[in-house]
């Protein structure tokens, strides 16, 4: 697979994560943990599916079991990081400290074997930022001393996916059927995390059912196997950067549902994104004249 195919695949990641706000809006009232159970299992049962058709199940057994507490760690520790943060701070700050973790990505992948950060990813990741701090950030209104507790959680999570998306470029021979276990197990743990810390609550209509199993199939499913790919063979630092379209593209969509208004700030946020984008995608663009030249 060509460095380009890839990154345009580890790409539809980003776009099923644009449904991860709606989806999770229709599974109410299902709590973080139970929600996070059920989902990883859909994922990891159709990761099941896809090694069997494929006959890349017999691949799991030659994977270090230090790769499998890796993966399931790195899942499992953000989305209880992400979670925790949503809970001891308000939403729309917790989400934007969360979402450093694309502006990690392209300045930690700089220390990567065979990469070199350029002036180019730098300003279009912040360009990018700027795009999704305006999306999250819906008042101007400071921080509350109340919710530093949550807002470090966030950084952390932010941490914690960046991380495991830059080393996950170390492991490019660990084949990505081992996102399937990554799931199941981050499935288990979060099963028995929800039985210690949440009360029980089922979805309470066929709807919130169709969500949880969707959010299972798309943003916490599909999406991992897609971005293991990704961040593996293709450009990362330009994921890094067009991983800001999840937000902007969540809000649109969120817009279509009715369920945010539509204002300028959307229009600007655009502007923001896709030019940081573009520079990023210029400035990789310029390392592989060079890597050829």
């Amino acid at each position: 697979m060509t460095r380009g195919r890839a990154t345009a695949v580890g790409f539809v990641a980003v776009l099923l994560w644009a449904l991860l706000a709606l989806l999770t809006v229709g599974s109410a009232p299902v709590p973080p943990l139970l929600l996070n159970a059920i989902t990883f299992a859909v994922g990891g049962a159709l990761g099941v599916v896809w090694t069997l058709a494929n006959g890349t199940w017999r691949q799991l057994a030659s994977v270090p079991v230090g790769v499998y507490v890796f993966g399931i760690a790195g899942l499992c520790g953000y989305h209880l990081l992400y979670f925790s943060a949503l809970r001891l701070a308000p939403p729309a700050e917790a989400s934007l400290i969360a979402y450093l973790w694309p502006l990690f990505i392209v300045l930690m992948s700089g220390l990567l074997p065979g990469e070199r950060l350029r002036a180019g990813h730098v300003i279009g990741a912040l360009l990018s930022f700027a795009g999704a701090a305006l999306i999250v950030m819906r008042s101007g209104s400071g921080f509350d001393p109340a919710h530093v507790k949550g807002l470090a959680l966030a950084f952390l999570a932010a941490l914690t996916w960046a991380t495991y998306s830059v080393v996950s470029r170390r492991f490019g021979a660990v084949p990505t059927a081992s996102v399937t276990i990554f799931c199941l197990g981050t499935a288990v743990l979060s099963a028995a995390a929800h039985l210690g810390f949440e009360t029980t609550a089922w979805p309470a209509s066929p709807l919130g059912w169709a969500s949880c199993i969707a959010l299972g199939l798309g943003p916490v499913g599909l999406a991992f196997y897609v971005w293991d790919i990704g961040v593996k063979q293709g450009d990362i630092q330009l994921l890094g950067v067009t991983a800001y379209a999840a937000p902007l593209l969540s809000t649109l969509i969120l817009i279509a549902a009715g369920l945010a208004p539509a204002t300028p700030r959307i229009a600007v946020a655009a502007l923001l994104i896709t030019g940081g984008a573009l520079v990023a995608a210029r400035a990789g663009a310029s390392r592989a004249d060079l890597s050829s030249g």
